[in-house]
């Protein structure tokens, strides 16, 4: 079974996520903020991280950054799952290591789609 980490600090948008991605027969874990996301990937690493970009105490991109530099965080496949929407915010996520980009608000069709692009699904 794949594992997905779903980090958002809404707590809303995590049980919707997970709903989904349960659907999908993912085992789920979740984090508040790109701290506790990092935190989670320093003792294992997930198959995949459903990230979103603004947060508290770390923020999407600062956990991505830092994700990577980790050996082994090349390894999971991230889709940033935000409201940022401008091209600017896409780029920087992508060059940053993101592998997909989600738009808020998001549905199982999407997730399903997204994921089945970067070979999860």
């Amino acid at each position: 079974m794949k594992t997905c980490l779903v980090v958002d600090d809404s707590k809303v948008v995590r049980m919707v996520a997970r709903r989904i991605l349960e659907g999908f027969d993912f085992l789920v874990e979740e984090a508040a903020d790109g701290q506790q996301a990092l935190d989670y990937c320093k003792a294992q690493f997930p198959d995949a991280v459903l990230l979103d970009w603004n947060m508290p105490v770390m923020n999407g991109l600062d956990f991505l950054v830092a994700m990577r530099a980790l050996p082994g965080g090349e390894a999971p496949t991230v889709v940033f799952c935000t409201t940022e929407n401008d091209l600017s915010h896409i780029t920087q996520g992508i060059e940053a290591g993101a592998n997909e980009y989600i738009m808020k608000p998001f549905d199982a069709d999407i997730i399903e789609s997204k994921f089945a692009q970067v070979g999860l699904l």
